[in-house]
């Protein structure tokens, strides 16, 4: 049964722009960071993405091994070195996942009316393309990048 998402009209200021209008800046901001390398490895992005994440783990419900899965299998010990310091340098693979966890949070909480049904939204099935009856979290835990990636796709196409 496909639990369907209430349309949410969202203002984007790009929609705001003609043709004859251009943006200021946009080559530049496209334009890859050297300092972005250096981003991805600092303690403090680790510390501030696992807390992020594990708050929203928790707020899924979700088990230690459903939340190892989330972020790649990372080896038990590191995992749980993890989850009681918040601190590490993490791999731009394990910040990728965040990043999508992240986005699938944001976007059930703008969809859904309120955290109660976002937060149990990830555990229902759902026969949406893609899922085949599925629930979200069980493709999130096929355990590829790509599986959080098509989550986050369909709540942002569902966004509009």
């Amino acid at each position: 049964m496909h639990q369907a998402l209430p349309q949410v009209v969202e203002f984007s200021p790009l929609r705001e722009y003609s043709q004859d209008h251009s943006i200021n800046g946009l080559d530049e901001m496209l334009q890859p960071r050297h300092a972005a390398r250096h981003d991805l490895d600092s303690e403090e992005l680790g510390s501030t993405a696992l807390t992020a994440f594990f708050n929203i783990t928790q707020r899924w419900g979700l088990s230690a091994e459903e939340e190892r899965t989330l972020l790649g299998a990372p080896p038990r010990s590191t995992f749980f070195k993890w989850k009681s310091e918040r601190a590490a340098k993490l791999s731009a693979d394990t910040v990728e996942r965040i990043s999508y966890v992240m986005g699938i949070y944001k976007g059930l909480r703008i969809l859904l009316p309120t955290a109660e049904a976002a937060h149990a939204w990830v555990r229902k099935p759902n026969t949406a393309y893609g899922f085949a009856g599925k629930s979200a979290l069980e493709r999130m835990l096929g355990g590829r990048v790509v599986d959080l990636a098509d989550v986050r796709r369909y709540l942002d196409a569902e966004r509009g």
